[in-house]
C-alpha cells in the first residue's frame, strides 16, 4: 500500500512538474459562434495553440447574456486549463443589473489581459433632420419623450450608454429594448425608432448609404473608421466615453506563473499585424494589457456603470 501511494505521489509530482500547458486548454466563449467575442476568442486560440504547442479548444456556452459560460469557468478548477473570453456585462455590470448571479466575478475570476475595445456610434434617422450632436441634445430637451431609442437589450452597452447621455445632458428619451442587434437595426431603418448607440461596423454601411446619420463616437478621439464623426471628448463630454470590451480571464486561484505566461503570450498574439487587421474589421482596437491593468480597468468600469444603473433603474431581470 505504501509503495502504491508513493508511486501515485511520484506520478503527480512528475505531472505537476511538466511545463504549462501539458494538455489541451478549454477556452469558453459565453456567446454563439460568429459573434465578435467568438471571433476574438478563436483568433486568440489559434495564436496560443501555435505558441504554446497544445490545442486551445473553443467551447461556446451561450445564454443569459453571457452568464452561463461565465459561471462554467468561475466554477472550474483553477489550474489554467479552463479560460474565459469575458465582456462588459458578465464581468463588470451584471452584478448591478441582476438580483442574483450564480458567480461572483470579483472573487471567482482572475484577469489575464484586456484584449480589445471598441467605441459606439450615436446614429439617428434622417427624418429627424438633425445634423449634429448638439442639435440632437437640443431637440431631445425641447421634446421630452419625443425621441425613442433602441438597444440590443435591457442592461446592454447600447442601453446604458444612452442612459449615461440622458443623465449627463439632462434629456429624456424612450427606451425600446430588442433581442439583439439585427431587429433593432431593422426597426430603425423602417423608422420605428429614432436613435441608437451601436458598434461602428454594424451601422456604418447604413450611414454611408444615407439611411442613418452619425452624430458622435463614444471615444476620446475620432475613429479611423469614421474620421468625419466627432468624438464625445471633442463635444465637451469626455465622461460619455463608452467602450465595448473583450478580455481573457481564468478561475481565481490559478497559479501566478501560469497567468503570467498566458498574459505574455496573449499580448504577443494580440499585437500581431494579422490580429490587428481582423479585429479592425469587427470595429475593435487591440489593447493587449497586463493582468494588473485589466484588473484596474474592470474596477473603473464597475464604478462608472454602477452609478448609471442605479440612477436609471435599469435591470436585466
Amino acid at each position: 500500500m505504501r509503495s502504491a501511494a508513493l508511486l501515485m505521489a511520484m506520478i503527480c509530482a512528475v505531472a505537476s512538474a511538466q511545463p504549462y500547458p501539458s494538455r489541451p486548454v478549454r477556452l469558453v466563449v459565453p456567446f454563439p459562434p460568429g459573434s465578435t467575442p467568438d471571433i476574438v476568442g478563436r483568433t486568440l486560440a489559434t495564436k496560443l495553440q501555435e505558441s504554446l504547442g497544445q490545442p486551445f479548444v473553443v467551447d461556446n456556452r451561450s445564454g443569459a447574456g453571457g452568464n452561463i459560460g461565465t459561471e462554467a469557468v468561475a466554477k472550474s478548477p483553477a489550474d489554467g486549463y479552463t479560460l474565459l473570453i469575458g465582456i462588459n456585462g458578465p464581468i463588470a455590470t451584471h452584478k448591478y443589473l441582476y438580483r442574483s448571479l450564480p458567480y461572483d466575478a470579483d472573487k471567482d475570476l482572475a484577469p489575464i489581459s484586456l484584449l480589445a475595445s471598441a467605441p459606439q456610434m450615436l446614429v439617428v434617422v434622417p427624418e429627424l433632420k438633425l445634423d449634429t450632436f448638439r442639435q440632437f441634445v437640443d431637440y431631445a430637451r425641447g421634446n421630452p419623450g419625443g425621441i425613442s431609442y433602441g438597444s440590443v437589450g435591457s442592461g446592454s452597452a447600447s442601453h446604458l450608454t444612452m442612459e449615461l447621455l440622458k443623465s449627463e445632458a439632462k434629456i429624456y428619451a424612450v427606451h425600446i429594448p430588442y433581442r439583439g442587434f439585427p431587429p433593432a437595426v431593422t426597426d430603425m431603418l423602417a423608422g420605428n425608432i429614432h436613435a441608437m448607440f451601436a458598434i461602428i461596423p454594424g451601422v456604418l454601411p447604413h450611414v454611408r448609404a444615407g439611411k442613418m446619420k452619425s452624430l458622435a463616437v463614444t471615444a476620446l478621439k475620432r475613429s479611423a473608421r469614421a474620421p468625419e464623426v466627432p468624438s464625445v471628448a471633442e463635444l465637451g463630454l469626455p465622461q460619455l466615453e463608452s467602450l465595448a470590451w473583450i478580455g481573457l480571464l481564468a478561475p481565481a486561484g490559478a497559479p501566478r506563473e501560469i497567468l503570467e505566461r498566458l498574459s505574455g503570450e496573449t499580448i504577443r498574439a494580440m499585437r500581431a499585424s494579422d490580429t490587428h487587421e481582423l479585429l479592425a474589421k469587427q470595429g475593435f482596437d487591440v489593447v493587449a494589457s497586463t493582468p494588473a491593468h485589466f484588473e484596474r480597468w474592470i474596477r473603473s468600469e464597475q464604478e462608472k456603470w454602477a452609478r448609471v444603473i442605479h440612477a436609471s433603474g435599469a435591470t436585466a431581470d
